[in-house]
């Protein structure tokens, strides 16, 4: 560094120019965009398996509704049957209330309950409209579907 001119010694102390810190501050901007997209797509998986565990827990609520019932509640009862006795028939004598509220997907919707299902009529079937919110179409999830 003993040769150079005072001109270019003057510019190495400066640091970078106004230019250089745009340009990096860009780059570090496109990196971080591209970094929450992907995180975005990692939500929706986890709503998905907390569906899934919904169906799961749900229906170990309905599995002891039939215990203490003698049968699942129909279509009409619906999920309040696990939360209010149900008035309509038929009527269990046996009830106990196995659930504080309604439970509600990942979307904030009712999951909704069929009786006998659709796909296996032996069986509930626990329905979740998926993230549209609208019922029968392709984003839709059954506890009957296979996983």
């Amino acid at each position: 560094m003993k040769n150079q001119h005072p001109s270019i010694r003057h510019r190495l102390a400066a640091g970078f120019t106004l230019l250089e810190m745009v340009i990096v501050l860009g780059i570090i901007a496109i990196l971080l965009g591209g970094s929450i997209a992907l995180i975005g797509g990692v939500g929706d998986g986890a709503k998905l398996q907390r569906v899934r565990a919904d169906f799961q827990s749900v229906g170990s609520a309905l599995n002891t509704y039939r215990v203490n019932a003698g049968r699942y509640p129909t279509t009409q009862q619906g999920l309040a049957a696990l939360v209010d006795k149900p008035t309509s028939t038929p009527v269990p004598r046996d009830w106990v209330r196995i659930s504080k509220k309604i439970p509600v997907d990942p979307w904030q919707n009712a999951y909704l309950y069929k009786f006998p299902g659709s796909k296996d009529p032996a069986e509930f079937e626990l329905l979740s409209n998926g993230p549209d919110g609208i019922p029968n179409t392709p984003d839709d999830l059954s506890s009957q579907d296979p996983e």
